[in-house]
C-alpha cells in the first residue's frame, strides 16, 4: 500500500458529513449551516464510535463566546449553536464548525466533484419524507447507513 493513499479516500466520516449537510439543508438551514451542521454531526459520529465521553459543561472549554451556546434542535437531534459574524454556527468539543472547516476535512476530498456529489447527497435526502429527516435515528437506520459504504466505495472511484 502507498503511504497516505487511504487519506485522500472518501470513506463514512465524508459520506456521514455530506448527508447530514443535505439533510440540513433540505430541513432549511443555509448552505454555510448546512456545512457546519454536516461537519459537526461527521465529528459527533466519528467521537460516538470511538466511545468519546463530553466533558461536563463548562470544563475545558476554550472558544471564545463558548459560554453563549445555546442548544439546537434539528428534529430531534441536538447540537449546540453558537453566533458569530456569519450567523449560527454548530460547535462541538470547544470548536466552532464552519463552512472552510467543512471544505477542509470533507470537500476537498473529492477533487472538484463536490459539486456532483452534494447534488446526489441532496437527491437522496429528498426522497425521504420529512419525519425521516427529522428523526436520528431514522436517518442514520434509514438514509445513512445502508448507502454509507456504496457512497464511500462510488465517491472514492469518482472524485479521489
Amino acid at each position: 500500500m502507498v503511504e497516505g493513499i487511504d487519506e485522500m479516500k472518501i470513506g463514512r466520516f465524508q459520506v456521514m458529513g455530506m448527508l447530514q449537510a443535505a439533510r440540513a439543508y433540505v430541513l432549511g438551514l443555509s448552505r454555510e449551516q448546512s456545512l457546519s451542521w454536516g461537519l459537526n454531526r461527521a465529528i459527533f459520529y466519528a467521537a460516538a464510535k470511538r466511545d468519546f465521553r463530553p466533558r461536563p459543561p463548562g470544563e475545558g472549554e476554550s472558544v471564545a463566546g463558548e459560554r453563549e451556546r445555546e442548544s439546537f434542535f434539528l428534529g430531534d437531534t441536538m447540537a449546540y449553536r453558537v453566533e458569530g459574524k456569519g450567523g449560527m454556527l454548530f460547535t462541538i468539543g470547544g470548536e466552532v464548525q464552519k463552512a472552510r472547516d467543512f471544505e477542509r476535512q470533507i470537500a476537498s476530498r473529492f477533487k472538484g466533484g463536490f459539486d456532483d456529489a452534494w447534488e446526489e447527497a441532496l437527491g437522496i435526502v429528498r426522497s425521504y419524507d420529512r419525519e425521516v429527516l427529522l428523526s436520528q435515528d431514522d436517518f442514520f437506520e434509514r438514509v445513512y447507513k445502508p448507502r454509507r459504504d456504496e457512497l464511500a466505495e462510488k465517491w472514492s472511484e469518482l472524485f479521489s
